[in-house]
C-alpha cells in the first residue's frame, strides 16, 4: 500500500511541477483541460527512467504484445 500512496503522490507532484504552475490557469475549465491534456501526453509521449526510457503506452503494448504471444 505504501509504495501506491508514494507513486501516486510522485505522479501529482510531476503533474503540478510540468503543467498546473507553468500554465497559471485563470479557471477550472482551463485547469481541466490542461490536465487531460497533460494526461495524454504523459501516456502517450513521455519518456519514464522507471519504463526503461519507455511511454506508458510502449510499456502496454510491449506486454500486451509478450502475454498474449505466449497464450
Amino acid at each position: 500500500m505504501r509504495s501506491f500512496v508514494y507513486a501516486m503522490e510522485r505522479l501529482w507532484r510531476t503533474v503540478k511541477d510540468e503543467d498546473i504552475y507553468l500554465q497559471g490557469d485563470e479557471d477550472l475549465w482551463s485547469l481541466k483541460k490542461g490536465v487531460m491534456q497533460y494526461f495524454r501526453f504523459y501516456h502517450q509521449d513521455r519518456f519514464h527512467q522507471s519504463h526503461d526510457y519507455e511511454t506508458p503506452n510502449m510499456r502496454y503494448e510491449s506486454f500486451n504484445t509478450k502475454y498474449a504471444t505466449a497464450s
